[in-house]
């Protein structure tokens, strides 16, 4: 039987294989110029979520379905349905995005004026989510890019002068206090917490005046203490906040719970798989206190890397803004930046009992579909920016 000549063909093949990362991957990804440091840590975040949602959610997932699978699954498919979502914002001109600001915004109030009337609550204590068929999402998560786009596009217009009153302060106030009443009507304190942590730092970095802080401070602390004062829910969380044992089987039920996860882990944990707490002693172990179940998991030195990741993303995503030399752009970094990381770090501390429960996710780690898709869009941006660093701002390792 005649030989058959396979080399050609192999040849082909191996061409085809050497030549793949560069004719189709980078069609889709600068790879040439993208931080990669800052693309693998917000991949690994995302598939270390999957992969401990596989573990946090087995309990409540049964109890829904009958199936110790369904949180997973589901946070699976939030995760794919993100992916073109972050590969649009990671190609979408910045300057289209700029001038979009206001539209952005407008659409983003207007849904949150839209729970009010055909919103849904599913269980909490206000109507934060939208349901359109069989999807729902809550537009409070669009509303956090929103509004950072929104103030990257005024603070970089050139029309305001950021240290004073009328030409900074106001504006500024004013553009916050839109969403913030709604959020405040709506009993969302958590996402009011996370949104004003974020516009401050861009304010800040605009080049605000300390004394306007304290007076934005002042004016904060004068709301948040008529709303304790008036919003008896609010009012109990803070008191089980000052004193952890005042109502150990209601209100404070949950930190009580997250604490004893986190105690019970030690220093190296129990164990993948292995967490007690889940097995629905910990309310909402996929989302809000996930950080509490994978603690008691992984342990204390385990969470540190955790911890430490999130801290490379604030180092990664400063720095971003900080080398860019476009404002817009620069303004964009900050407050995405900020969001991200001080909404993580926000969760860590109410899982430790640092500051009251606020019932915020876990960025890409927390059950939630219009977090993690939001929070996709914002780091497709915030790595376009990376990429359109000029050459000499750019670190050896970035290429």
């Amino acid at each position: 039987m005649k030989n058959i000549n396979l080399k050609p063909q192999l040849e082909y093949f191996k061409h085809i294989v050497n030549s793949f990362p560069k004719s189709f991957l980078l069609q889709f990804l600068p790879m040439k110029t993208i931080d990669r440091g800052l693309l693998f840590a917000i991949a690994g975040l995302t598939i270390f979520g999957l992969v401990m949602m596989s573990s946090m959610s087995i309990a409540s997932s049964y109890e829904i379905s009958q199936r110790n699978d369904f949180y997973f699954w589901r946070h699976f498919w939030h995760i794919l349905a993100g992916i073109p979502i972050f590969w649009i914002a990671l190609r979408f001109p910045l300057e289209k995005l700029r001038q979009l600001s206001v539209p952005i915004f407008l659409v983003g109030v207007i849904l949150l004026i839209l729970t009010f009337v055909i919103g849904t609550d599913f269980g909490t204590t206000a109507k934060l989510w939208l349901r359109i068929g069989g999807f729902s999402f809550q537009p409070v998560e669009m509303m956090k890019l929103a509004v950072i786009i929104f103030l990257a596009a005024i603070f970089s217009s050139g029309k305001l002068t950021p240290d004073s009153i009328e030409g900074g302060f106001l504006p500024f106030a004013v553009a916050l206090s839109i969403p913030a009443l709604l959020l405040i009507v709506q009993s969302d304190f958590g996402s009011l917490l996370v949104l004003t942590l974020t516009a401050a730092g861009m304010y800040f970095v605009a080049g605000a005046k300390v004394k306007h802080f304290f007076v934005g401070g002042a004016a904060l602390a004068f709301c948040a203490t008529i709303v304790t004062l008036t919003v008896p829910y609010i009012g109990r969380r803070v008191n089980v906040f000052l004193n952890p044992d005042l109502d150990p089987l209601n209100t404070g039920f949950q930190i009580k719970q997250a604490m004893i996860a986190i105690g019970s882990g030690g220093w190296f944990g129990r164990g993948f798989q292995n967490s007690i707490q889940k097995f629905n002693y910990l309310p909402e172990v996929q989302s809000d206190t996930i950080f509490a179940a994978i603690s008691e998991e992984l342990g204390f030195f385990r969470i540190l890397f955790l911890i430490a990741v999130y801290g490379f993303i604030a180092w990664r995503g400063y720095e971003v803004a900080l080398r860019t030399k476009n404002e817009f752009a620069k303004y964009l970094a900050v407050g995405i930046t900020t969001w991200i990381v001080g909404q993580a770090f926000v969760n860590i501390a109410v899982n430790l009992a640092l500051i009251p429960n606020t019932g915020i996710t876990l960025p890409f780690i927390s059950y939630g579909g219009s977090s993690m898709l939001m929070t996709l869009a914002g780091c497709g941006i915030l790595l376009q920016i990376s990429s359109l660093l000029p050459e000499k701002n750019q670190r050896r390792w970035y290429r």
